[in-house]
Order: structure tokens, then sequence, then C-alpha cells
């Protein structure tokens, strides 16, 4: 029961909603979160720990940069992302975030 609880308390806010169906495009950094959403660094840095916690996302280094990506491997967390997916597929605020990605694509190499 718990873990349905912090799953579903990770997936009721929009801007986590739109987190994750940005990195089931591809794997994102902060940076380009930052930039795609228009908040905060520290609050997507915020958003990012709670979907961590609720085992839907999770991350690799790579050099000084942290890139996170979607957790598969749980198999909660592969159905929920799979419904999010389905009902918001095509949904106009999400499919502006997905047209913006290539914009935000070299963020990696220009922030320092």
């Amino acid at each position: 029961m718990k873990e349905f609880v912090r799953l579903m308390k990770a997936l009721s806010d929009p801007n986590r909603v739109k987190i994750i169906t940005m990195l089931g495009v591809r794997e994102l950094c902060v940076c380009e979160l930052t930039a795609l959403l228009g908040v905060a660094q520290p609050t997507v840095s915020k958003h990012l720990r709670i979907l961590e916690d609720a085992g839907l996302v999770s991350f690799r280094k790579e050099g000084n940069w942290i890139i996170y990506r979607l957790n598969a491997d749980q198999d909660q967390a592969r159905t929920m992302l799979g419904l999010v997916g389905q009902w918001l597929g095509k949904a106009p605020e999400i499919e502006g975030l997905r047209q913006r990605l290539p914009e935000v694509q070299h963020l990696r190499r220009i922030v320092v």
C-alpha cells in the first residue's frame, strides 16, 4: 500500500508528469529539464528526487553531468509509466514539450 501511495503522490504534480513523459523520449539532464519546463533548477531537482524516491526515475553520472532516465526495472513503475503515456501521449502540452526537445539538446555541452 505504501509503495502505491508514494507512486501516486509522485504523479500528482503536473511538472513531474511532464518530466516523466519527456524522459520517456530520451535521457535528460537537469539543465535540459529546467529549460523545457521553465522552472528553477532547485524545483526541477526536487521533482526529480520525488520521482526517484517513488522508483520512477534513475540516474547515471557522465563526467560532471547527472543524466536522468525512466526506471523501467520496477514492474509497478513500468505499468504506471505506460498508463501515463496512453493517457497523455497526445496532450497538446506534452506534444509542445516534445517538439522543443531538440532546442535543449545542446545545453549539456554549453553549461559548465
